[in-house]
């Protein structure tokens, strides 16, 4: 796939993050057949179908159980790289080979759903948020990393300037 087309779903990726209703995090993931150059699925993070807004319906249950970001991945809202995946399960989209664009940094969890799947080659939209990730399981087990230049986690400049 030519550099321009993946700049291209970069772009898309990025607008998608912005469905999520997620207070503390936006992100976005596009699932492409590299041989076509065509997105098969997307999805971004956000509450369970049907559930509500949010992971706990109407509140995020991260901030009312005031878990720190980058741990007890099993609570809060549906990763977008799940949700992809889900959502190719259930309309019958084959993954294997395929490339997935993300706008930050897979998770372990989410790392390892995408290996089984078939995944290929993972493009992360780099300056993404920060915090604990998958790609160093990916690389371990055969699936390509690429790194794309993307916005900075807005977090991540509001430390800066507030250090002295």
């Amino acid at each position: 796939m030519k550099s321009k087309h993946i700049s291209i779903r970069v772009e898309q990726c990025l607008a998608l993050a912005k469905a999520s209703n997620c207070p503390r995090r936006k992100f976005g993931a596009l699932l492409l057949d590299p041989r076509r150059n065509v997105v098969l699925m997307d999805g971004y993070n956000g509450g369970p179908r049907g559930g509500g807004a949010l992971c706990g319906g109407d509140t995020c249950l991260r901030d009312t159980l005031q878990i720190t970001s980058g741990t007890r991945m099993e609570i809060g809202c549906h990763h977008a790289e799940m949700n992809v995946i889900c959502n190719c399960a259930a309309s019958g989209v084959p993954t294997q080979g395929a490339w997935l664009v993300v706008t930050g940094e897979p998770c372990l969890m989410c790392a390892k759903l995408l290996h089984h799947a078939g995944i290929s080659r993972v493009i992360v939209v780099g300056g993404g948020y920060a915090g604990e990730n998958g790609l160093d399981y990916l690389r371990q087990h055969g699936v390509e990393v690429q790194t794309v230049a993307g916005p900075q986690d807005p977090r991540l400049a509001e430390h800066l300037t507030a250090t002295p």
